[in-house]
């Protein structure tokens, strides 16, 4: 069967009506397949959606999955769609193969794919290492979890185009045939143990980007990263490292304060570290990564160089939100779970008041207080997690309770001094209170830009 073959002709059922499972069920209509889409929500909430597969002529469902999904030769899940739901146990026991919209999207890819996992910098090395091949004149198209799915971008790529891709250990679940020419695991530490059950199958479904490449393809680890060194996944592919440090078998590491890439040329200075736009160790490391990367596929040195000075970083992750009264405020929304929220701290030098909460992944937070003890003043939590943080935490901090984040904001402004920092890096999902983090960063700076707007203290404390 060629993979045309696997589209064309073929019902296929995707379940979900966001993002990906739009793209998904465009791509199959464009293939020659019929898709069938079908969400859980009600109609009233997913208008938009329905008027866009209304006016492709795409059959869906809304309020349920429905038997009609069993009639199809396979579904499609979108990556917010948990795997043991009814209808999924169902397909499973029927036999119907169920695949993840960056499977069926990297079937007709017809250009290189270049896969960024990990559990924390993913969004941003991605985005780093599509501008720089982007400046070296790379037909580049980043997309993936971070944003705009691969079955988005498909269509207008070429034998020629490179597809950057952020991928979620949500898509590694049901991939089959997916096979990126370069794989990249950044790190790995407890992430998203409400879905997977445990760290080491968490684990496992990060390895499974590389378990169809082959001795022609790359694989990256990082070689400061103590859970995958120690696992040394297996591979097929050639097996290389980055490193935020010195070493003697990294392609790209720091030493004598620069930046380097190792090659059959030897030893070349990128950059010195300082001049690295994106500060903090962490994104030493994801800086490293996109210089592997780019090494491998011939970019200069002048490019990498050119464009790590420029890079100023993704959105909601330490965004610098702005200063009121002395006070600054950083949005950290991306920080999603603890490791996160520790480069978080570690990044900031000032006495901060720290805003934590969301809906639990699993996460450990008793881990923040060594690395928070001396730096964090109060701690102010809010959404579904609030209980559980406060109990892992309060006899270590001061610990507020805050209804919105709103609230959480003006509490800590109406508290901290100048000089000091107000740091949004919830540790938690955002599913509880918001649509996801963007919304909840946006809703974040939209409250500190009304401190901005000439609020006094009083009046700010009190909204």
């Amino acid at each position: 069967m060629t993979i045309e073959e696997r589209i064309r002709d073929r019902k296929v059922g995707i379940l979900g009506m966001a993002r990906s499972g739009l793209a998904a069920a465009e791509l199959v209509l464009d293939r020659g397949g019929m898709p069938f889409v079908s969400d859980s929500a009600p109609a009233d909430r997913v208008s938009e959606p329905i008027a866009k597969l209304q006016h492709l002529g795409i059959s869906f469902e809304t309020d349920g999955h429905s038997d009609r999904l069993l009639a199809c030769d396979y579904l499609v899940v979108s990556p917010g769609v948990p795997l043991n739901i009814k209808i999924l146990q169902r397909a499973r026991e029927a036999g119907l193969p169920i695949f993840s919209e960056l499977e069926i999207a990297s079937w007709v890819c017809p250009g290189r794919i270049v896969a960024i996992t990990g559990s924390n910098g993913k969004t941003t090395t991605t985005t780093l290492m599509g501008e720089i091949l982007t400046a070296a004149g790379f037909d580049t198209h980043v997309c993936g979890n971070i944003g705009r799915p691969l079955s988005e971008v498909v269509g207008r790529m070429t034998a020629d185009s490179i597809a950057v891709v952020e991928v979620s250990s949500f898509q590694l679940e049901t991939v089959s045939l997916f096979k990126p020419c370069i794989a990249m695991i950044l790190n790995l530490t407890p992430d998203h143990i409400d879905r997977h059950g445990s760290f080491e199958t968490y684990k496992k479904t990060k390895y499974r980007i590389t378990e169809n490449q082959t001795e022609a393809d790359l694989f990256l680890l990082n070689h400061n990263d103590v859970e995958s060194m120690t696992d040394d996944p297996p591979t097929q592919a050639r097996k290389a490292y980055f490193s935020a440090a010195t070493d003697d078998v990294s392609i790209a590491f720091e030493s004598d304060g620069y930046l380097s890439t190792r090659d059959d040329r030897g030893v070349q200075q990128v950059i010195r570290c300082d001049e690295i736009a994106i500060k903090g160790p962490h994104n030493l490391q994801n800086a490293s990564a996109a210089v592997a990367v780019a090494t491998q596929l011939g970019v200069s040195i002048e490019v990498m160089r050119r464009v790590l000075t420029g890079f100023p970083g993704v959105e909601h992750r330490l965004e610098d939100a702005g200063v009121v009264a002395g006070v600054a405020f950083v949005n950290d929304s991306k920080a999603t779970n603890i490791d996160s929220v520790k480069w978080a701290l570690r990044s900031i030098s000032t006495p901060l008041y720290l805003i934590l909460g969301g809906r639990d992944k699993g996460g450990q937070f008793g881990e923040l207080i060594e690395i928070g003890r001396g730096k964090v003043k109060e701690i102010i939590v809010i959404g579904e997690a609030k209980d559980k943080i406060t109990t892992a935490l309060q006899e270590s901090f001061s610990v507020k309770v805050a209804n919105t984040l709103q609230d959480a904001v003006s509490v800590c402004f109406g508290q901290a001094h100048p000089g000091e920092t107000v740091l949004l890096s919830p540790g938690c999902a955002s599913f509880d209170m918001f649509d996801n983090y963007e919304h909840r960063g946006r809703v974040f700076k939209e409250a500190v830009q009304s401190l901005r707007n000439g609020k006094s203290r009083d009046e700010a404390v009190s909204h």
